[in-house]
């Protein structure tokens, strides 16, 4: 049987390197710019590509129709930007996210940004959600700040700045780094997350 994962398109960036990192026997790749055709899936990717603004504007009013199918349970991966658009709004810029997870995005506020390189990711403790790998590539001037700690998985520390990296709530997940350029390991993350689906 195949699983169906479906990229939504914002129109920014190129998704290759991602839809290569999720092209496994047995899952059936489709890039796809209409917000309401990628919710015709097994899996839907929020990739980590493009500003705050304009990606939420291409959502339109297919938002809230979104947002009832991730929280009814569309496994879900929100990958950088993709996780900031789980939020609420963000100060990068107008526009509303999908409010899966209450809190807003924020600029960091270390001294050196973007935030871009390896860097640690560190998971809580007796949190029920796939394991994120140790060090992982990121590329962000923003950051989530979720208004319940409950659903963060994991955090990670730039300069003085500590942010959650990784948030979870019904089955979707939101990771601030770039699983698809962290080596092995995050290409092992992103393939968990389909094999579970496939389950």
């Amino acid at each position: 049987m195949t699983t169906r994962v479906t990229i939504f398109d914002y129109g920014a960036g190129n998704l290759h390197s991602l839809a290569k990192a999720l092209a496994v026997p047995g899952v059936d790749v489709v890039v796809q710019p209409d917000p309401r055709a990628a919710l015709d899936t097994d899996a839907l990717i929020l990739p980590g590509v493009g500003a705050f603004s304009p990606a939420a504007e291409r959502l339109g009013d297919a938002a809230g129709e979104m947002r009832d199918r991730i929280l009814n349970g569309l496994p879900t991966l929100g990958i950088c930007l993709g996780m900031q658009l789980l939020f609420d709004r963000s100060d990068e810029g107008p526009g509303a996210g999908l409010g899966v997870v209450p809190g807003r995005v924020r600029k960091l506020t270390a001294a050196r940004v973007p935030h871009i390189g390896w860097n640690t990711v560190e998971m809580i403790e007796n949190r029920a959600a796939p394991q994120p790998p140790s060090i992982a590539y990121f590329a962000n001037s923003y950051v989530c700040e979720p208004q319940e700690t409950r659903m963060v998985v994991a955090y990670t520390t730039h300069e003085q700045d500590r942010f959650a990296s990784m948030v979870a709530v019904a089955r979707a997940i939101g990771v601030q780094f770039h699983p698809e350029k962290s080596s092995a390991p995050g290409l092992s993350f992103v393939r968990d997350f389909v094999r579970e689906v496939a389950r």
